[in-house]
């Protein structure tokens, strides 16, 4: 997944991540915008876990949406 076009279009994948991580908020989209590492950091964040366990929940989420664009 290139998270340069996932943050040039952050609009249309706030969706799915919201799907897979529904205790960010919108205030916590808007500040990630679209950037991989503050997508982790607000996953550490909200749900208490380490930084290498948000890594991987972030590369589960991007084998579950391989239809987004390619790293």
């Amino acid at each position: 997944m290139n998270w340069d076009i996932v943050e040039g279009n952050w609009k249309q994948f706030k969706g799915k991540v919201k799907e897979q991580w529904g205790k960010l908020t919108d205030d916590n989209l808007d500040v990630i915008a679209g950037k991989r590492d503050g997508l982790a950091g607000k996953i550490q964040e909200a749900y208490g876990v380490t930084k290498d366990e948000a890594e991987s929940q972030i590369k589960h989420f991007e084998s579950l949406n391989k239809d987004l664009p390619p790293r």
